[in-house]
């Protein structure tokens, strides 16, 4: 397949509608990832019906730039009004809006961009270098592995608790109960109060934008005159301030975070969210200063971002090699090839490569313009931050209102996004991170279906669950992760903060006996 690919990249560079496609979706996505309630999926739902005249290639190099643009959007709003414009931005908010407090916008977006062309491009490497081999290792997760899988992202919850483990495990809980509303795997309704709209559960796009839009509308309405340091009109000279910064951070993270999102991606149902969650628990854990993520520092954007991004050369590993959607925007692009009369599979590298080569070139084309549009766009999302939150904050609850209600159609689907959203400010107010709720309503179905499936297999045995090397490593890991936050990073945390006090105070005498 590698000997092809110079004569793919000459097929894709040559044809200026494919590149014209390409930029189009790039563009299109960025846009409505930057919009809290708007997603990728949804964008490619709509597009759908559209591209049943295209040509198969023009489609997908459409779809896959929505795709790439997509996940790239929403760290704008993460970074500049601290509101995800998808859960997979989550934890680039953390650090990424107290950047923005410290007066440094341009920075924060920078690594951003900067971070996410990085993961984007390692995935498509990887995408074409071993595909078929990391589809392969991508079926040995069955339920018990991905049971495990999904226990460590649930532990992991710990690195993104800002101020208790306990706390943050609570609000975890409180996540996955809000998942187990709806009928459940047997058919048996739970939790609905005999409402109608509850039997499919609590729909996902009006609780994110409760816990993160309207819940800090509310918490700005207690601080009426709170905003963030005033920043300097962001130029075009200045969109390369963040490689300084960039230097400092290294290749390391930005890589192993790659590889973290890559295998993730690979995994059937996974997602960028998943992703972005352990590349960040992890960067804080092989921290040398994991205090200080949640503080606005570099690591806290770099990490999530080229996690996620590289999450999108993942996702079509197992969708082109085995006809199984990574996650919910390739499970769309999946249906697309199906109308165009493409079955994906093992046969697809051999029988339609020259479909496959172009496809994964124009892959790593997405990511290249993401790059300049990123860039050039960065100045004017800097200007958000300049605009008085008196005017910002109302718009963004109009806009949370419309979103909420879009999503669904439904009254309803607003008065659900009021109700959380609430429920988020009180949480905020008794100092429970919010994070921790979203990943229990991601990962509870996935977490349920397949504790489900491994018991029905095993006939209610539990030692199922155990049953091979990776489930083993994962729970192994899982249990280290608690450990360590729980007992040995506080140690560690107030041995050094013992030492910082006790070089104060070496100080203060020297300067008084002075």
């Amino acid at each position: 397949m590698l000997a092809e690919l110079p004569d793919a990249i000459t097929l894709f560079m040559g044809d200026l509608r494919l590149i014209g496609f390409v930029c189009l979706g790039v563009v299109l996505g960025v846009f409505v990832g930057a919009v809290p309630g708007l997603t990728a999926t949804l964008a490619i739902a709509l597009l759908l019906p559209f591209t049943f005249g295209m040509p198969a290639l023009e489609a997908v190099v459409l779809m896959t730039g929505i795709f790439v643009g997509g996940i790239y959007g929403g760290s704008a709003t993460a970074i500049m009004v601290r509101v995800p414009g998808a859960p997979a931005n989550t934890m680039t908010m953390l650090d990424g809006y107290e950047m923005l407090k410290q007066g440094k916008p341009e920075v924060a977006l920078g690594l951003a961009t900067a971070a996410s062309v990085f993961g984007g491009l390692v995935g498509g490497i990887l995408l074409i270098l071993f595909a078929p081999q990391l589809a392969r290792f991508s079926l040995k997760f069955q339920s018990p592995e991905i049971f495990a899988l999904v226990v460590l992202a649930l532990v992991a919850v710990a690195a993104v608790s800002q101020q208790s483990l306990v706390k943050g495990l609570i609000a975890t809980v409180i996540g996955l109960m809000i998942s187990t509303v709806g009928i459940d795997l047997a058919g048996v309704p739970r939790y609905t109060f005999e409402m109608f709209r509850l039997y499919t559960g609590v729909p996902l796009i009006p609780l994110v934008i409760g816990l993160f839009a309207l819940a800090e509308v509310l918490r700005r309405l207690e601080e009426p005159h709170s905003r963030p340091k005033q920043v300097a009109w962001v130029s075009f000279r200045r969109i390369f301030a963040f490689v300084p910064v960039w230097r400092q951070v290294g290749w390391k993270l930005p890589l192993k975070s790659s590889l973290i999102g890559a295998v993730i991606g690979a995994l059937p149902g996974a997602g960028a969210a998943m992703a972005a969650f352990l590349a960040y628990a992890e960067a804080k854990r092989s921290s040398p200063h994991p205090e200080k993520f949640g503080t606005g520092i570099p690591e806290g954007i770099v990490a999530p971002e080229a996690s996620n991004n590289a999450m999108t050369g993942g996702a079509f590993i197992p969708m082109l090699a085995f006809g199984i959607p990574g996650d919910a925007v390739t499970a769309v692009i999946l249906g697309a090839l199906v109308i165009q009369g493409i079955v994906p599979g093992p046969q697809l590298f051999s029988q339609a490569g020259d479909l496959v080569l172009p496809l994964m070139v124009g892959f790593i084309f997405a990511y290249l313009v993401l790059m300049i549009v990123g860039l050039v766009m960065l100045p004017w999302f800097a200007r958000v931050a300049v605009i008085d939150h008196a005017v910002l904050f109302p718009i963004i609850a109009a806009v949370a209102v419309v979103a909420a209600y879009v999503s669904e159609r439904s009254v309803f689907a607003m008065a659900t996004m009021v109700a959380i959203g609430i429920g988020a400010w009180l949480m905020q107010r008794l100092h429970f991170s919010l994070v921790p709720v979203l990943l229990g309503v991601i990962l509870g179905p996935l977490l349920e279906r397949n504790f489900r499936r491994a018991l029905g297999i095993s006939g209610g045995d539990p030692a199922i669950l155990v049953s091979s090397w990776i489930a083993v490593i994962l729970l192994l890991t899982a249990a280290f992760m608690a450990f360590y936050f729980a007992w040995v990073q506080p140690r560690q945390q107030r041995r050094h903060e013992a030492q910082a006090a006790k070089a104060r105070g070496e100080a203060e005498n020297t300067g008084g006996g002075a």
